[in-house]
């Protein structure tokens, strides 16, 4: 496989907002190989004046690997003009993007620069702030029907097209436990979810560091910076959605707040 073609057709996808075959289809793509490519995409579009405002980890929820067929966790970007506040009307727009899913997700915004082998007491300290948010999440700019491996989901970013936060609370009103053991309800149209912290690696803070982890086999990409935004992936499986839907969340044994979304 040759790494830029690669990366160029992917970024074209995303650009025509079209789909392609999942690069796993041909010779096969390693999880490093995915890494690279996308390493290649974020460079072409910071070269085209696009910022990175934060990182998504993808498939820290094992319960739902068998679903996409993977059995590893990846990380992408999250880039400026995907990161939205959800207003108080609840009233959030999807990308123009078909085969859009949703995820409810736990959100961290940092003060300072975590680093590899912390304890979650210590990365709790890194951050400025925590919020419960949806991760809208897409096969359209790359592969059809949702079907893929991990090398291609990492390659393509972890598939993410944007995420919405809801109300931001102090990081220290916060103490380990109270990320540790908490769950989570998800009910729309014609289903209702549930989902625990411990579903997420263990719980989010778990998750934030693995992705640590992940990113010193990644030094080019560089540590999470202060001011950056991680979301730390979905406590349910992600469900499809479409304008016009109402979809609402219940948090249980965290001092954050649910969202009532009317998806526009």
């Amino acid at each position: 496989m040759r790494i830029d073609e690669a990366a160029e057709a992917l970024l074209a996808a995303w650009d025509g907002k079209r789909q392609i075959a999942p690069l796993s289809d041909g010779a096969g793509i390693t999880l490093d190989e995915g890494y690279a490519i996308a390493a290649r995409i974020a460079a072409m579009r910071q070269a085209r004046g696009e910022r990175t405002l934060g990182r998504k980890i993808g498939f820290t929820n094992r319960t739902i690997w068998p679903i996409y067929n993977v059995s590893a966790t990846v990380w992408g970007w999250m880039w400026e003009g995907g990161l939205h506040d959800i207003p108080e009307d609840g009233r959030i727009a999807l990308p123009d993007r078909p085969e859009l899913r949703l995820e409810p997700e736990i959100v961290f915004g940092f003060a300072r620069s975590p680093a590899s082998g912390m304890d979650a007491a210590a990365l709790l300290g890194c951050l400025d702030w925590v919020a419960h948010g949806v991760e809208l999440v897409t096969s359209a700019s790359a592969y059809p029907g949702w079907r893929f491996t991990a090398p291609d989901t990492a390659a393509a970013h972890g598939m993410h097209a944007a995420l919405w936060i809801g109300p931001r609370r102090p990081a220290t009103a916060f103490d380990v436990a109270g990320l540790e053991d908490f769950a989570l309800t998800l009910t729309g149209p014609d289903r209702t979810l549930r989902g625990e912290a411990r579903d997420v690696l263990g719980d989010p803070l778990h998750a934030l560091a693995h992705l640590v982890g992940l990113l010193t086999r990644h030094p080019a990409a560089g540590p999470i910076r202060p001011g950056e935004v991680v979301t730390t992936g979905t406590l349910t499986d992600a469900v499809p959605v479409a304008r016009g839907q109402r979809w609402q969340t219940r948090l249980d044994g965290i001092a954050l707040p649910g969202l009532d979304l009317t998806l526009v």
